[in-house]
């Protein structure tokens, strides 16, 4: 698959291979049809009723984002910060523990909405308390799409916008702007989304059906001329598209109408998503004519994709209006980048997958949104999975953070099979490609899956060997073999409540996750004399995530210990595959509706074993009371903005080192404190020696949770540990040695 990651410059060009790249038939021609008589019936919902087309124009976000620029457009305000080139620790400053929010899974007060809830001054007493700097509040613009004079519910958890206003389920701007003026007052910030690859279908997407103005230029859709609809398969009474198989999406790409398969098929399933290509049934358009398009979508087909490099630059104009309007309007500090590794497209040399990821235009297009971001203040972080290289590339020019896609599979290997190779391994070739984990976000549970598709073995570096379990491997075999065991470990017989979702990963909680690892294989045999174990094994993936450089976060699912809802309760949700609502349940951060059985949303209410957030605050012994304690070490010694120096061999396979430099980023400090963070990913006590080149001999040893010195740095530059279960130690290095054996400071 090398030839597909590894694009130099496209194969293709007009000169050389005149047909495949430009046949005769789509040449540029007069665009002299004949519209017909135009009906005017005022019910009509498609483009022969200037009334629904005005109608869906007061929609649509691109008409949105150009009313907000122009307001923007030659203000002062736009020049006053640097935008050039990503800062992560700028970012850091502003904010590095963040709660990340699921708004449909959240419980409220009866008649409360979700940013009403989150706009709560007790709330966010309680994040302040624990450490929590900034809260990403997940989608909450209206999603989902539009049929006739309908809104159509959304098919991807609001990750398919459709608008740049609040969807009145989760509140009102009012309440948005709300959350903002309490998170300030706690010296808190808040994080938005923005969609830069898709919208879902609605006014915008079904003016682009109708060819209404500059609309069609917001996508990657071709008009299928009526000669040729015989290429594309029929659409079922009562849907608006069919995805295309792989026969239809040849003969299409053949016609020269599309370039035909990429890369890969996220979220493939047989008949239901077997290309990224769908096409939609016959539309009316506003002249009258009736047309068909196929369009793109990376994704599912209620998310056609946008076009970043259209002649209107309409795709842009509708992005960068709805970042605008979260940040100037709204009242954010930074915005997530959804599927944001996916905005350009090539045609390949024939017989090869059209190029889609890595390619240069993914990189522009990310400059230009990150650079507006930090133009007005902001910064952003993006969810990337791809290679490393990819996260590096992207990263030098985009995005100011990157979501740890590259160690969040590899902890819970680790957990699962009580061996931090494979960790060590990620951690070491993130550094040795140049992706430093001060610009990372690493994460415990989020509304995604647990994935596992890692692809920079599986993909670009498929045929490298590497050296695994005492034996040379491919970076391809390699995948499989950690595939194989997260599965083994995580589901089926070892754990039935944790569900495999397409080939992307599995649906869990980090709780079940654990549960697993702990033998306990079904949810009726985890009992209160289960919770200690778990909540160790929990504090000890906090500590991994926190005690490192960059971004640590956190959902309400990790803060309550919330276990994956019974897979019977969400049997509708699931039925098309798409297992992960099993790991949304609701749950009630602050108690304030305790006989409540779902969110307002309707999520099942799942399981808590450790409480409310007041409660756990009230026990020392608590799950958020250790969470406390975690961040507050990262606080004092400021870790997020550290340097990572090492990952060192390890004594124990069970054990894991990380050795950083408190440099706050100086890297002129070369004499500033050395920091070791040592973690035990097993149940079971171990010992044994910690050695790294960066250590001095004759420095003394501090556990920066007691305060008091363990030992020294001996000339061999090792020092012995000990540590309990799924225990870990925040270690400090100083050149004051002790001189006789253990003494406190």
């Amino acid at each position: 698959m090398d030839e597909t990651v590894e694009h130099d410059a496209s194969e293709i060009t007009y000169d050389e291979q005149r047909y495949p790249a430009r046949p005769q038939r789509l040449r540029p021609r007069a665009q002299l049809r004949g519209g017909g008589t135009r009906r005017t019936d005022w019910r009509a919902a498609d483009g022969t009723n200037p009334s629904y087309v005005q109608w869906l124009v007061s929609q649509s976000m691109l008409a949105d984002a150009d009313v907000l620029s122009r307001q923007l457009s030659g203000q002062p305000s736009m020049w006053r910060n640097p935008y050039a080139r990503p800062d992560a620790r700028r970012a850091l400053r502003t904010a590095s523990v963040w709660f990340t929010a699921y708004p449909i899974s959240l419980v409220t007060r009866a008649g409360e909405s979700f940013l009403a809830s989150l706009g709560s001054d007790e709330l966010w007493q309680a994040f302040q308390r624990i450490g929590i700097d900034a809260v990403h509040t997940g989608p909450v613009k209206q999603a989902g799409g539009i049929t006739g004079w309908q809104l159509t519910p959304s098919v991807d958890g609001h990750f398919d916008r459709i608008s740049t206003h609040i969807d009145p389920v989760f509140g009102t701007e009012e309440e948005f702007r709300r959350v903002c003026e309490v998170a300030d007052s706690h010296a808190g910030s808040v994080i938005d989304d923005i969609v830069p690859g898709h919208t879902g279908k609605g006014a915008d997407f079904r003016l682009a059906e109708m060819a209404y103005e500059d609309y069609p230029g917001i996508y990657h859709m071709v008009e299928i001329p009526k000669e040729d609809w015989h290429l594309l398969p029929d659409v079922p009474e009562g849907r608006d598209a069919v995805n295309l198989d792989a026969e239809a999406e040849a003969e299409l790409a053949e016609a020269g109408y599309i370039i035909g398969a990429l890369q890969r098929v996220i979220f493939y399933a047989p008949g239901v998503k077997e290309t990224n290509w769908s096409a939609t049934a016959p539309v009316v358009g506003v002249d009258g004519t009736s047309r068909r398009w196929v369009y793109l979508h990376y994704f599912k087909q209620g998310q056609p994709s946008i076009n970043w490099l259209d002649p209107t630059f309409a795709g842009m104009r509708l992005v960068i209006g709805d970042a605008l309007h979260s940040l100037g309007d709204l009242g954010t500090h930074a915005l997530r980048l959804d599927a944001n590794g996916f905005l350009g497209v090539e045609k390949s040399a024939e017989g090869l997958p059209a190029w889609s990821e890595g390619h240069p235009l993914s990189h522009a297009a990310n400059h230009v949104i990150a650079g507006m971001v930090r133009k007005v203040g902001g910064f952003t972080f993006q969810e990337l999975n791809l290679t490393i290289e990819d996260i590096r590339d992207t990263g030098r020019v985009g995005a100011d953070l990157s979501y740890d896609f590259v160690n969040r599979p590899a902890y819970h290997h680790a957990l699962a099979t009580g061996d931090t190779e494979f960790l060590r391994l990620t951690l070491r070739t993130s550094l040795e490609v140049g992706v430093d984990p001060v610009g990372l976000v690493h994460a415990l549970q989020n509304h995604d899956e647990l994935t596992y598709e890692l692809v920079h073995w599986a993909t670009l570096h498929r045929d490298d060997v590497y050296r695994f379990r005492g034996q040379e491997t491919t970076g391809g075999q390699l995948a499989e073999t950690v595939r194989a065991d997260l599965l083994r470990h995580l589901t089926g017989d070892a754990a039935d409540y944790n569900l495999v979702f397409t080939t992307n990963g599995i649906a869990c909680t980090t709780a079940s996750v654990i549960a697993a690892t702990q033998g306990l294989q079904t949810l009726d045999a985890i009992d209160d004399s289960h919770v200690e174990g778990i909540r160790r094994a929990h504090l000890l993936l906090a500590m991994f995530n926190a005690w490192q450089p960059g971004v640590f976060a956190l959902s309400g699912w990790d803060l309550l210990g919330m276990l994956p809802v019974p897979a019977e309760e969400v049997r509708e949700l699931i039925a098309t595959g798409d297992t992960r609502w099993v790991h949304r349940g609701a749950h009630d951060l602050m108690e304030v509706a305790p006989e409540a059985t779902t969110s307002a949303a309707g999520m099942p209410r799942a399981r808590s074993l450790y409480g409310s957030l007041p409660s756990q605050l009230e026990s020392e012994s608590s799950f958020v009371s250790g969470l406390r304690s975690v961040l507050d070490i990262r606080r004092r010694f400021d870790i997020a903005v550290a340097t990572q120096l090492d990952v060192p061999d390890v004594a124990h396979p069970g054990m894991l080192v990380l050795v950083h430099r408190l440099d706050g980023g100086d890297p002129s400090l070369v004499d500033a404190p050395i920091q070791v963070t040592v973690l035990n990913f097993t149940g079971e006590t171990i010992e044994g020696s910690v050695r790294s080149s960066h250590f001095t001999p004759r420095h003394a040893v501090t556990d920066a949770t007691t305060r008091g010195e363990i030992g020294w740095v001996d000339d061999l530059q090792s020092f012995s540990v000990w540590l309990g279960p799924y225990a870990g130690l925040f270690l400090v290095l100083s050149p004051e040695a002790a001189q006789e054996g253990v003494r406190t400071v």
